[in-house]
């Protein structure tokens, strides 16, 4: 970054390695650079950590990014220095020595970026620290969190309006999902009620593929797709803290490498999971939402739920964990009748305010509305963030259509049933009564003599629990937190009930083994032998280092070196994601395992114009310099430039040839000047 002001076009491709922005980036890019307060909603993996960090260098002072988690953090740090970029933070998991360094960094001037988490601002030093370090910018990562209506409020996240009036910087700040009511709070809270300048960045994910299951046999259901998928990174989220370690040992029974993942473990067996999510490949975290959010790993392949999420929001915050890079994800979300009650009256029992409830009841229905869905998935889902899109092709409706029936008549049956046993009673002793089994509970209470017994016995018992979790789905009855989880009818049902409504249904092919799915191919059959083998290189670099692997490289970058095979350094420097330091540091080791040979070592100041149009300069200037350096009849004195040199006038360009001279000096002008300006016009 010397020299010449960088822009953010050279500072993506120098620094960050990345040849163009993906959509958004620049304009939020351009408006945080030139000191606008910012909010900027886009999906996971839209490349929000960029459109701070490309500010912070383009921008004179430090940067300050308050982001939730430690993990998120350290791994963004460890990242940004990976690229030569001065970052730190200052977060209770610090060693003395850690700490040491950021306030070293912070005194002399050296720091552009600093990551602390919201809890730091409580302490009454950090406001004085941070005014004394030259802050001239407050980014806000996960700004969600500052809401209540949000799914993961942060108290600690309230100081931070205060902490930005203290300081008079711009702020921006950064979330994948935020609703209407959830953006408001966060300009209320944030930004003092004063409108910052919004992106909203489109939900669609189109690399990740959809799919939900009714639960079957869920454990077998969940063994079966991450068999599938052995050797890819995965996360299965799971409801209790005790289901994340049955499941993890019947993952790891099968041969599967898995670890189980929830908040009533031991920190550092925590963070132990978390490095080795990080560094090795094919690993599968079950893990209680606890899991994720601070995981900065973009080559997760797949997100299993063996467990209906609590809202919309949430399912599309965790399968947005998945295929950061861009390349093929998938994810599978299982649901059931005992899922929809629990979360119903997890919702009914809670202390929050009626019309909380009433929003978390809503947003609940727009996630079951995706798991009945009857259309394109992804069109339901991105509907409900009022986007419209046509059929995907990449869900499983897309895939399969469903097979639907007329549902009325049955939803009729089992709301008579509901009715007529004064909505006291759940599913199970429903279902006796419409299939007609006389029961003890049945005869006890005279229900084998109401008129709805037997009235369903053409429609067997596990059609009937489908047809009440779809009736559950559509919100026609809810459990009832006061009586034990009996089901009572909703006001949506009394259409249907009077005759006024029809209601179509999923055929649930229950009979059907849960099938295994084959999961998508990063790369062709020729390609994959070589993806293995960088991948391997990869995690022998990542060892040694302790590093997360993707530090190195994502995937998404070792699959277009395994599609374009680059044979030099410069087509190295042309693949995505290998920026200047590197290419540097290992592009001559990925190329030996590209070509197969140890490439022959260019001296460090060529190695610097790779990829670059002055690196072809360089190889010219080098040929000339060799066919004169006895002069143009070969027999005077040998003359020769240092590969410095060389690098130093191939970086002029063709409008700075009048500078040549000055460079080389009388002597070597005289003998190389003319041919050295006739190479640089012409580049």
């Amino acid at each position: 970054m010397d020299g010449a002001s960088p822009t953010a076009h050279t500072l993506l491709s120098d620094i960050f390695g990345f040849d163009a922005f993906r959509p958004m980036q620049q304009e939020i890019v351009d408006a945080v650079s030139a000191g606008e307060d910012v909010l900027a909603i886009l999906p996971t993996g839209g490349g929000k950590s960029l459109c701070y960090q490309l500010p912070a260098l383009l921008r004179p002072g430090l940067t300050v990014v308050i982001s939730p988690l430690i993990a998120l953090m350290r791994d963004q740090v460890r990242a940004l220095r990976e690229v030569g970029v001065e970052a730190g933070a200052l977060t209770s998991a610090n060693t003395e020595e850690e700490t040491d360094a950021v306030y070293s960094g912070l005194s002399e001037g050296r720091l552009k970026i600093l990551y602390m988490a919201p809890e730091r601002l409580a302490s009454g030093g950090t406001e004085r620290l941070l005014a004394q370090s030259g802050v001239t910018l407050l980014a806000v990562d996960e700004a969600h969190c500052v809401s209540q209506w949000g799914h993961d409020f942060r108290p600690d996240y309230l100081r931070i309006g205060a902490l930005r009036r203290a300081l008079d910087v711009p702020l921006a700040a950064f979330t994948a999902t935020a609703d209407s009511e959830t953006r408001d709070e966060i300009v209320t809270r944030l930004f003092g009620g004063q409108a910052p300048k919004t992106f909203l960045g489109g939900f669609d994910r189109p690399n990740i593929r959809l799919a939900f299951a009714a639960k079957l046999k869920p454990r077998e259901q969940i063994l079966s797709f991450a068999s599938a998928r052995k050797e890819q990174s995965g996360i299965v989220y799971c409801g209790t803290r005790a289901k994340t370690e049955t499941l993890a040992k019947a993952l790891s029974d099968t041969g599967l490498s898995a670890c189980a993942y929830h908040a009533g473990m031991e920190p550092d067996a925590r963070r132990d999971v978390e490095r080795r999510f990080q560094s090795e490949d094919g690993l599968i975290v079950v893990a209680t939402v606890a899991f994720g959010m601070g995981i900065d790993k973009p080559d997760i392949r797949w997100v299993a739920h063996a467990d209906l999420p609590k809202s919309i929001e949430a399912y599309y915050q965790e399968i947005g964990r998945a295929g950061r890079d861009g390349a093929p994800a998938e994810t599978l979300t299982l649901y059931g009748a005992d899922d929809i009650r629990f979360r119903r009256m997890q919702i009914d029992e809670s202390l929050a305010p009626a019309e909380r409830r009433m929003a978390d009841h809503g947003r609940l229905n727009a996630l079951l509305g995706l798991a009945e869905a009857l259309k394109c998935r992804r069109q339901t889902l991105l509907e409900y963030f009022e986007e419209a899109r046509e059929p995907c092709g990449n869900c499983d409706l897309c895939a399969q259509p469903p097979d639907t029936f007329d549902a009325t008549e049955a939803v009729m049956k089992a709301l008579s049933a509901m009715l007529r046993t004064g909505e006291s009673f759940g599913v199970g002793h429903l279902t006796d009564i419409l299939v007609g089994t006389c029961t003890e509970k049945v005869k006890a209470r005279g229900h084998d003599r109401l008129p709805t017994f037997g009235v369903g016995q053409d429609t067997d018992r596990r059609h009937w629990s489908a047809i009440f979790r779809q009736m559950m789905g559509h919100d026609l009855v809810r459990p009832d937190a006061e009586r034990h989880g009996a089901l009572r009818m909703t006001h949506a049902a009394l259409p249907i009930l009077k005759g006024d409504a029809s209601i179509t249904f999923r055929r649930d092919t229950l009979a059907s083994a849960p099938r295994r799915n084959a999961p998508r191919a990063l790369v062709s059959e020729e390609d994959a032998p070589l993806l293995s083998a960088l991948k391997a290189k990869r995690r022998e670099l990542a060892e040694a280092q302790r590093a997360p692997a993707y530090v190195i490289f994502p995937d998404r970058t070792l699959i277009e070196m395994a599609e374009t095979r680059p044979d030099t350094l410069d087509e190295m420097a042309k693949i995505n994601g290998v920026g200047a330091k590197k290419l540097e540091r290992y592009g001559s080791t990925f190329l030996a395992v590209i070509t197969g040979d140890t490439p022959v070592q260019e001296h460090p100041a060529r190695r610097k114009l790779a990829g670059r149009a002055s690196g072809d300069v360089y190889d010219r200037l080098l040929a000339a310099q060799a066919r004169l350096a006895r002069g143009e009849d070969g027999t005077g004195k040998p003359m020769s430039c240092s590969a410095a040199l060389l690098a130093k006038i191939a970086a002029l360009g063709p409008n700075a040839t009048d500078q040549i001279d000055r460079l080389l000096g009388d002597r070597l002008a005289d003998r190389f000047g003319p041919t050295f300006a006739q190479i640089l016009s012409e580049a």
